[in-house]
């Protein structure tokens, strides 16, 4: 039976597909892909505070990953609701907040078990702050935004969808000798057919992808910007999930798997150069404070301006660094002398740290290689 957009399609095709996934040009693109994702894991290495990129890049992925379903939130505003918990956060921000607390929890199950269907639930029941089950009943659909037409309608029924996440969790766990790159695009593609849940499947589709870069140890930890290549890239996105659906061709998997393998080998260049970037300030900013503020320096201090963009006295505080008093100090030193910036956010203060927040919010592309 053909492929009809306006019926269920439970006839998806299990995974392995029929056709060769490993062709000449995807192989090719493998190499470029681990390279730059090796590159990615080395940078990282060389940072003193490892904990830098755990608390900042999440952010990114968030925000990115979010926007891609037209939730739209501001790196700027993440990153001060991450600092004041206690603030009011927008429907937005707090959608993106929920992903990287996705993505992180994500992380810590991994190390327990293997990825399985019971860890997507987990994943997108974090994601959209409620308890999220398999899809039991009819009714999802994904529609044209400005026409309406229907696009796609996923299987339907929770047997019919349970035995595709089996099909699914085998070729992840089992895919003889295909390279493990080529086995995350494959996958990628074949959970968003199967669309098991009525909402946050692209979120934790992309959560995933990063779980199975790292389980497969191609990325040491959750750093990698992925979604940034995705949105750069969003119509071809949709439309290359689209082809395989419609098509179920060699051409059609060769030209998403391209595409997916691609996207990773940009985001992965575009986080080296960022890491590389962050060091690079991190460590002129070490000789700026032992030159002029030798009285307060230490590495402590250090990893507290670069925990993130901003900081509290709290922070100075818990770092084992000095009591509240003489920590307000410190910080008042840095907002004299020009680093920091002080501003109130309701009862607290936070000092904005404006040269690392300006690096972090510069979405432009690295330089290219000579």
């Amino acid at each position: 039976m053909s492929w009809n957009p306006n019926l269920p399609y439970d006839a998806l095709p299990p995974l392995p597909p029929h056709v060769e996934l490993e062709t000449p040009r995807v192989l090719k693109q493998c190499i470029r892909s681990r390279t730059a994702l090796e590159q990615v894991n080395q940078s990282a290495d060389f940072l003193p505070n490892k904990e830098l990129l755990i608390n900042i890049m999440p952010l990114l992925e968030a925000r990115a990953s979010s926007e891609i379903e037209n939730i739209v939130t501001t790196t700027d505003r993440l990153f001060r609701s991450s600092v004041v918990e206690k603030q009011a956060i927008d429907p937005a921000t707090k959608e993106a907040l929920s992903y990287r607390k996705a993505l992180n929890a994500g992380f810590q199950s991994i190390k327990q078990r293997p990825l399985c269907t019971n860890t997507a639930e987990e994943i997108c029941s974090a994601i959209k702050q409620t308890e999220m089950h398999l899809r039991k009943v009819p009714g999802t659909t994904l529609r044209n935004d400005r026409t309406g037409d229907t696009i796609y309608t996923p299987p339907v029924g929770e047997h019919v969808i349970r035995e595709k996440l089996s099909n699914w969790e085998d070729f992840i766990h089992n895919p003889g000798d295909l390279d493990p790159l080529v086995v995350m695009a494959a996958a990628h593609y074949q959970f968003e057919a199967i669309h098991p849940f009525t909402d946050g499947n692209g979120r934790t589709g992309r959560i995933i992808n990063i779980l199975l870069l790292i389980s497969q140890g191609l990325l040491k930890s959750p750093i990698l910007y992925h979604s940034r290549g995705i949105i750069r890239r969003k119509d071809e996105y949709y439309s290359n999930l689209l082809s395989v659906t419609k098509t179920d061709t060699a051409e059609g998997w060769e030209t998403w798997i391209l595409y997916m393998l691609e996207v990773i080998e940009e985001s992965a260049l575009w986080t080296y150069h960022k890491i590389n970037s962050i060091r690079q300030m991190r460590r002129e900013t070490k000789t700026w404070l032992k030159e002029n503020h030798s009285n307060i320096y230490s590495a402590e201090l250090l990893d507290v301006l670069f925990n993130q963009p901003y900081c509290r006295i709290l922070d100075v505080v818990e770092a084992g660094i000095a009591k509240r008093q003489a920590a307000s100090t410190y910080l008042k030193q840095l907002v004299d002398s020009g680093l920091l910036i002080e501003e109130k956010v309701g009862r607290e203060k936070l000092f904005i740290h404006q040269k690392f927040l300006t690096l972090l919010l510069d979405e432009s592309d690295p330089p290219s290689e000579s």
